[in-house]
């Protein structure tokens, strides 16, 4: 402690005037230092003293200088210092090198991430007083929350006294026609209050008013401007003004675009649209289905704890009058901040990355560190030779900081080009969080990653300054004689920046173990499905020409009887969604025979509507009963069949056939029966339960379907004679997400797999790193220990018990590093939770094989200069001392 005060008073003497005997030091200082430039440059020694005293007026105008004007001459040293030390990395390459690129990889690391989260976490978002904005959920516990249905948002809307304004929003597509052919456009169908609760106001045109959501209004629509130009073309004009007025045609029912959205404005609360149609609300017959998205505005003297109060009251409210068919007393109205809501995942997704750059940082200063400090316990006579020539503490303070300051700016410099292509990745292949892709290195960026140089520079010139400033002259020449390495103080250092550089690789190796474990276990996954040469494509029928399960379910006869007769088809069915994920598709239901208590909340699975073709084409077994036929008409009782997890779970022992059960709260409904149980489907993810409840299509009916159909061979083959039959039923539909099965199972592990390869990316650098640092270590140790080496050889000592000395010595460190690092791992991987998929984050076998793993590398790291060791002459080291 008492050599850091030194230090900082060392420090802060750079910035005061100098006295007489100041200038007497740095006047012989500056010309011992061009006196040296001279003699590199070729001239006598004598004859560059002399230039040198001439340049500087005989000593008497730098001494008038150092008077009259110390803030220039200031200057004018700190430059004269940096090109010194521009010099100085120039004599030494492979140091300069190593040390910047080294500086310059953590740095981009860290920059890129720092840009990550500036966009996501840290820009404001696009709405004014974005923190009165909040987005209601139905909550039922802590940890289970869902969307709001139709009666909830009029019950909103009609009693609450918490809000300016509130809205409803309903996400899909809509088939866009009147363009070269039919479209699919992403589509937010919202009530009136929209524009008003986000505070957003049309560039061109108008938003919503309450005259629109009247029952005899024309149908209108806001649109954003790429989609003005994409579908009005030039005739929108150069902002969109000219699409104002005109119509579209969404789902065959023509809207009056009344306003355009400003060329920023693409998203709206998370929901990201092209076009935004009004929707009216119509008051319904039970309290389900949910899938509204509700956000709303809070009055300037309201906070959320009182608009949670509000939401609870209407719950209460709602309650008895939806109870017959709704009976979860427990599910209040809750409200969220809007941020909250948008960053949640994302903030954790984010702290894992930057704990991951953080700690390869670390690694990379340690490694710099160690380097800096070998590179200054050689210059130890060069330094007390400045000494003796006239040069103070705080001028050698001044030029060992100025040095490593440059040598940290120069890897900050070359680090932005690797945070430009860090964010590139991230882009590419980072996990899913809003705003991601508008992380960009700016100015401040920029300038924030030139601080966090600087500061690292500072720090790894800490004990390279108590080392050349804490002794004088003649004790730095005694501290490392020819007997000894350089003194135990300075390898004690060095010792401890190589464990801290293996303790703080471990905890990014391990991670990076565990998420691959847990990537290879994903593609190892069953999904309760054959895959292969299966073409899927999803069709959504517009209301306004169907509009009921009469004529969808007769539009789909049609169509499936064409699709098997496309020479290759093998068979075609119909699923609501496909494996493994079902998009949220779940619903409640209450079995017959043990129903839940009165006002507890009811269970739920996801809920797949399929026609019987859907399992053949799947290749899915059929357990126990029979699938759906020609019976399960919409005349029918209702029926049902389940997956075996969920025959186990909620029948274990028992045959589930023939039990019934209400499905969504329908006390009116007739019951449903089961009839079947198939093999499991995984609809709930991959790391979901193959639990699962399928309904018939015949009896259900849906204007959203996905398309399903085998080929014989290559899938690809039948999809053009399939649009053909398809379009010859209907012309004007669209088909969208047109994909191969087996693509949709593999894009299932993108996020994983990105996982993977960006921590193990991080381990990797920092593995390599800690290997580097353990190996310029003892390769240094042993160059500083030639003699004593020799001496062991020539008492008898054999090259073997040298090599095992020089691993030894590296193991140990290792090992040490190790055991920090098993510790801060037991926490760290602790954050990688909700990525994982069967393993534990404290895994044993993971944590053990890590540690050895990394010993190993030591040891490798070792052998080298072990062997190198073993080589060295006894005779000629000795008698060269």
């Amino acid at each position: 402690m008492a050599m850091l005060k030194k230090i900082a008073s060392q420090v802060r003497g750079l910035f005061r005037p100098p006295d007489e005997s100041e200038m007497e030091r740095e006047f012989g200082f500056h010309v011992e230092m061009e006196t040296s430039s001279l003699i590199a440059a070729g001239l006598p020694a004598e004859e560059a003293r002399r230039r040198a005293l001439a340049s500087f007026g005989g000593g008497d105008r730098y001494r008038e200088e150092m008077r009259d004007g110390w803030i220039r001459r200031w200057l004018a040293d700190a430059a004269h210092d940096v090109r010194f030390a521009l010099r100085g990395l120039r004599r030494t390459p492979v140091f300069a090198v190593t040390a910047i690129g080294t500086l310059a990889i953590g740095l981009g690391g860290t920059a890129a991430v720092l840009s990550a989260v500036n966009a996501v976490l840290r820009a404001p978002l696009p709405y004014p007083d974005e923190d009165r904005i909040v987005r209601i959920f139905q909550r039922n516990s802590e940890t289970n929350r869902w969307s709001l249905s139709v009666a909830d948002m009029l019950g909103i809307e009609g009693w609450q006294q918490s809000f300016t304004a509130v809205t409803a929003v309903r996400t899909g597509q809509m088939a866009l026609t009147g363009g070269t052919e039919p479209v699919w456009i992403r589509a937010g169908r919202a009530t009136s209050g929209l524009f008003s609760t986000f505070g957003v106001e049309a560039a061109r045109g108008r938003t919503f008013t309450s005259s629109d959501a009247s029952a005899d209004a024309p149908p209108v629509v806001v649109i954003t401007s790429d989609l003005a130009r994409r579908h009005f073309g030039a005739a929108a004009g150069a902002d969109g003004a000219g699409a104002v007025g005109r119509t579209m045609v969404l789902d065959r029912v023509s809207h009056t675009v009344i306003g355009v959205l400003a060329p920023e404005i693409t998203t709206l609360g998370g929901i990201t649209a092209d076009a935004w149609p009004l929707m009216r609300l119509e008051q319904p017959n039970r309290r389900g289905p949910f899938g509204l998205a509700v956000f709303g505005r809070l009055r300037p003297d309201v906070t959320r704890e009182a608009a949670a109060v509000d939401l609870e009251r209407i719950s209460e409210r709602l309650f008895p009058m939806y109870a017959p068919g709704f009976n979860d007393r427990t599910a209040k109205l809750t409200p969220y901040a809007l941020r909250e809501i948008l960053f949640g995942d994302a903030t954790k997704s984010l702290l894992v990355l930057s704990g991951a750059v953080v700690l390869v940082l670390l690694v990379a200063l340690a490694n710099v560190s160690n380097l800096v400090l070998v590179r200054a316990v050689g210059r130890r006579r060069e330094t007390a030779l400045r000494t003796a020539l006239g040069a103070g503490r705080v001028r050698i303070t001044r030029l060992v900081l100025t040095e490593n300051l440059v040598l940290a700016l120069l890897g900050g410099v070359l680090a932005l080009p690797v945070a430009v292509a860090g964010l590139t990745a991230l882009h590419k292949a980072g996990p899913a969080m809003p705003r991601l892709e508008t992380a960009s290195l700016d100015m401040r960026m920029i300038l924030a990653t030139l601080l966090i140089a600087a500061a690292c520079g500072v720090g790894i010139a800490v004990y390279p300054l108590m080392f050349t400033t804490a002794r004088g002259v003649a004790d730095a020449l005694r501290g490392s004689d020819r007997r000894s390495s350089s003194g135990r103080g300075t390898r004690a250092v060095q010792d401890g920046l190589v464990v801290a550089e293996f303790a703080l690789a471990l905890p990014l190796v391990t991670g990076a173990a565990l998420l691959l474990h847990s990537f290879m276990s994903m593609q190892h996954v069953d999904v309760g499905i054959d895959a292969s040469n299966i073409v899927a494509m999803r069709v959504s029928l517009p209301p306004s020409q169907y509009g009921d399960s009469a004529a969808d379910i007769q539009f789909w006869d049609d169509a499936l009887r064409e699709v098997v007769a496309v020479p290759g088809v093998l068979v075609a069915g119909l699923a609501s969604a496909l494996p493994p994920d079902n998009q949220g598709a779940s619903n409640n239901f209450n079995l017959v025979d043990r129903p839940v208590p009165a006002g507890a909340a009811e269970p739920a699975s996801p809920w797949t509507v399929v026609t019987p073709e859907m399992f053949t084409a799947l290749r899915v077994p059929l357990l126990a009963g029979r699938m759906f036929d020609e019976r399960d008409d919409a005349n029918a009782p209702p029926v049902l069949i389940v997956s075996r997890t969920w025959a186990e779970r909620y029948f274990p022992g028992q045959s589930p056939l023939g039990r019934q059960l209400v499905e969504g709260g329908c006390l009116q409904c007739p019951l449903s029966t089961i009839i079947g149980v198939v093999g499991d489907i995984r609809y709930s993810g991959l790391t979901g339960s193959g639990e699962g409840v399928f309904a018939p299509y015949s009896q259900w009916g849906g204007a959203t379907m996905q398309l399903v159909v085998r080929a014989s061979s290559d899938p690809t083959a039948v999809l053009a004679p399939v649009r053909a039959r398809l379009h010859a039923i209907d012309p004007g539909l669209p088909l969208l997400d047109v994909q191969l099965l087996a693509d949709r199972l593999s894009g299932a592990i993108t996020t994983p797999r990105n996982w993977t390869l960006m921590v193990g990316g991080f381990a990797g650098i920092a593995l390599v790193l800690a290997a580097l640092g353990v190996f310029g270590v003892m390769s240094y140790s042993v160059a500083q220990q030639q003699r004593e080496i020799g001496v062991r050889l020539a008492l008898g000592a054999t090259p073997t018990s040298v090599v095992r000395l020089v691993l030894g010595r590296g193991v140990a460190l290792a090992a040490a590093g190790a055991a920090l690092g098993v510790v801060a791992a037991l926490y760290g991987t602790r954050l990688l939770q909700h990525v994982l998929f069967d393993i534990s984050p404290t895994d044993a076998r993971t944590f053990a094989l890590v540690t050895l793993s990394l010993i190993a590398v030591a040891t490798v790291a070792c052998y080298l200069p072990g062997r190198r060791a073993a080589r060295i002459d006894p005779a000629s080291v000795i008698a060269g001392d």
